[in-house]
């Protein structure tokens, strides 16, 4: 009797608890719909495996810039070895702005993006991005710097003179657009924005950069990989452009995939990017520095990112 009484407690036990531990589900800075059971920081693959998603067709976007089009040829030979490799359709999808980028993963209309530095957080933290990839050249350096410039013919000639004056910056969510320069400025040199600075917001890094060079804007802050690229194309006269201040090194473009991707395809999508033939490739002549693509790790590769929008007072709202 009393063996029979401990196994209908075990039963009623299990009947209780087991769901609510199934349910039990850290979140530490994401989404109320992914979980981080291992605590790496980006969401887990669902345990439901009727949750996963085995795409026909996979969609890829990289980060918004000025010429989508531009993009999509030199992306072109990419996305064909992509589709070979991981023996699917694969779809070249240009967005028009950071947010539409976020909303198309987060919706499941997207399966992998290149997103900008300072998105990635978000990114991650809203649309169940899992960054596993970024650029570096062939002996696995990485990295770009933001610059705050000016017109070649400006009075301005440190961080201190925008005093007064109106800096350009990209998006909020831009790490060397925003983010990064906003702290700087109020650490460094004591200058807030929009009290000791009045601001304005292009969209996009090749916008500020055209802006500074057309005399459109008296300053702005930028990625100069976006700068170097746009140089190297003539899409703009570098001598009409004047560097006042340069930080230090920050990762760049992180390349990801949607949390709920099969692991199969997501392993192939991996391979595709890790066994990519740089080499004669347009990726390699648009993309001067870089001559591969290395393995990231959200939490600890973007950690210098998250400090920054921390000292921003920057949150992760997903509304």
């Amino acid at each position: 009797m009393r063996k029979i009484f401990g196994a209908l407690l075990t039963l009623i036990f299990t009947a209780f608890a087991g769901p609510a531990l199934a349910e039990e589900c850290p979140r530490g800075t994401l989404d109320k719909q992914y979980c981080d059971r291992n605590n790496d920081q980006v969401a887990d693959l669902p345990l439901d495996d009727s949750k996963w998603v085995d795409p026909s067709t996979i969609i890829f976007s990289y980060t918004p810039v000025e010429d989508p089009a531009v993009y999509a040829k030199v992306w072109d030979g990419f996305i064909k070895h992509m589709s070979e490799v991981t023996g699917r359709k694969v779809v070249f999808f240009p967005v028009q702005s950071y947010a539409a980028q976020y909303e198309a993963m987060r919706s499941g209309r997207l399966h992998i993006a290149g997103v900008n530095t300072g998105g990635n957080p978000v990114a991650v933290s809203c649309a169940g991005m899992v960054p596993f990839a970024m650029m570096a050249a062939k002996d696995g350096s990485f990295g770009y710097e933001m610059e705050i410039i000016v017109p070649a013919d400006s009075p301005i000639q440190a961080p201190a003179d925008l005093k007064g004056k109106t800096l350009a910056f990209t998006s909020p969510t831009s790490n060397s657009g925003f983010k990064a320069p906003s702290a700087i400025l109020k650490s460094s040199f004591g200058m807030e924005a929009d009290k000791d600075f009045k601001t304005t917001f292009s969209g996009k890094h090749d916008n500020s950069i055209l802006g500074v060079a057309n005399n459109d804007y008296e300053a702005a802050a930028v990625a100069n990989s976006v700068l170097k690229r746009m140089i190297r194309r003539n899409a703009v006269d570098p001598s009409k452009i004047r560097t006042v201040y340069k930080s230090q090194t920050f990762p760049t473009t992180g390349y990801g995939h949607a949390h709920n991707l099969h692991p199969v395809v997501a392993a192939k999508i991996k391979q595709a990017f890790f066994t990519f033939p740089w080499e004669g490739s347009e990726l390699q002549k648009e993309f001067k520095k870089e001559g591969r693509f290395v393995s990231i790790h959200h939490k600890s590769d973007w950690a210098v990112i998250r400090q920054i929008d921390a000292a921003n007072g920057v949150t992760y709202d997903c509304k």
